[in-house]
């Protein structure tokens, strides 16, 4: 399990995650929403250890994150930032082997190869595997971006935004794709997200933050509910049952 113990973090003097405890990994997707500024990528940024918290404690699997010794981390918890500064002229299977670095410590073996082979082939991506990543669309190189965290193997998944800039048809895919890893390969996936139809479609699990504080935190129906979102968002927002599933509206 992931569990924050009173997590707090501050720039200066704005308190942006504000002493938060809560636990992640039963559920196969999580899905963390709320308002610009609420705190979600902090969050994952605490428990990626790409941040530190100013109080309280971030553990994975009872290991403290401070602590962990990062080789033995990064096989446990992967991390795809929604800021990904990396060289355009690297190719697809560039990319994917950059995942087993953890493992390999940049010497790849027979297995390393067929983990990475095995996420090209899971995200459908064998057709570029030697394209550059300049050369593909957002929604391929998202994709080649997921699949560098899938050969990585790691029980735990974090994904920061992985749908900005995406159109919907590519947003629609990567969280088919998310949804597979969850189900087929057991991973524990904790994914921010913007569109809250996507995340009462995809996630087992909401947790939504507001001002630092987490103010809701139930499965994806218990918090599709006008009551909950308007506290969440602080506007109204309907919700209608279509084809069975929970419908977000909302007009501004």
């Amino acid at each position: 399990m992931i569990t924050l113990h009173g997590a707090t973090k501050r720039y200066g003097r704005t308190t942006v995650l504000d002493d938060v405890s809560v636990s992640f990994g039963g559920e196969g997707i999580t899905a963390l929403i709320g308002p610009n500024g609420a705190g979600k990528s902090t969050l994952l940024g605490l428990v990626g250890r790409l941040l530190h918290p100013d109080a309280g404690r971030v553990d994975v699997d009872g290991r403290d994150v401070r602590s962990t010794p990062s080789a033995q981390l990064a096989k446990t918890l992967a991390v795809l930032r929604q800021d990904n500064h990396i060289v355009a002229r690297l190719t697809v299977q560039d990319i994917v082997e950059l995942g087993r670095f953890p493992h390999s410590r940049g010497r790849l073996t027979v297995a390393d190869r067929e983990h990475i082979d095995r996420a090209i082939d899971y995200l459908s991506l064998d057709e570029y595997r030697h394209r550059f990543l300049d050369e593909l669309s957002g929604g391929q190189r998202q994709r080649a971006f997921i699949a560098m965290v899938l050969a990585q193997d790691t029980k735990y998944v974090l994904l920061d935004e992985p749908l900005n800039n995406l159109d919907l048809r590519h947003m629609t895919e990567i969280m088919k794709l998310v949804r597979r890893m969850a189900d087929e390969l057991g991973r524990r996936v904790i994914v921010v997200l913007h569109d809250i139809n996507f995340a009462a479609t995809y996630a087992d699990r909401i947790v939504a933050l507001r001002d630092g504080r987490i103010v809701a935190d139930a499965a994806r129906d218990q918090i599709m509910r006008p009551d909950v979102l308007r506290a969440v968002y602080d506007t109204t927002v309907d919700v209608r049952e279509i084809d069975g599933r929970p419908v977000a509206l909302y007009y501004g």
